[in-house]
């Protein structure tokens, strides 16, 4: 039997950058796997265990900031 691991919007900062897990389909669209800012994604996607939080970046800020804009 598996778990089931049930989460809440709540539990995130509004502005906070999560990570979408598995595809996530909505009558409205289809948000696929990757980095999303928490108010951008569906109720649906946290209630049913698809997102979460990214682990804490070592390093300076600056050194974080250069290495986003060479991507």
């Amino acid at each position: 039997m598996a778990l089931e691991r049930r989460l809440s919007r709540a539990m995130f900062g509004a502005t906070e950058v999560v990570e979408l897990r598995q595809m996530c389909f909505t009558p409205g669209r289809v948000f696929e796997p990757g980095k999303y800012i928490t108010g951008d994604l569906p109720d649906v996607a946290f209630t049913m265990g698809l997102v979460e939080k990214l682990p804490p970046v070592r390093g300076k800020s600056e050194d974080i900031a250069n290495a986003t804009e060479e991507e």
